[in-house]
């Protein structure tokens, strides 16, 4: 089974950038279908950037010229590069693929 690890969260000052990254195990891993999403205390979880199964992307108006989701590489892996980070965008950021979740990783954005 497909097992997903996200990593690279952190604490950054509004404006500044951070790359989330989204390893996938095992030989079936594909980035497509792959989304990430973020849950904030007191919402639900959202979706802020998808490669659909038909390998476009899809991002949600919140972060859209200002996040950026790629891979699909031999690596495994598929990125969230995040830049321009506002506080809004602070919360916990999961990765999902055929309902499969990673642990989560922490992203806080300070003003």
């Amino acid at each position: 089974q497909v097992q997903l690890v996200e990593s690279g969260g952190g604490l950054v000052q509004t404006g500044g950038s951070l790359r989330l990254s989204c390893a996938g195990s095992g030989s079936s891993f594909s980035a497509l279908g792959l989304g990430w999403y973020r849950q904030t205390p007191g919402k639900q979880r959202e979706l802020v950037a998808q490669i659909t199964n038909f390998g476009t992307v899809n991002y949600a108006d919140s972060v859209k010229g200002r996040f950026t989701i790629s891979g699909g590489n031999a690596k495994n892996t598929v990125y969230l590069q995040m830049n321009s980070l506002k506080p809004e965008d602070t919360g916990v950021y999961y990765c999902n693929r055929a309902n499969v979740w990673g642990q989560g990783t922490q992203v806080t954005v300070s003003s």
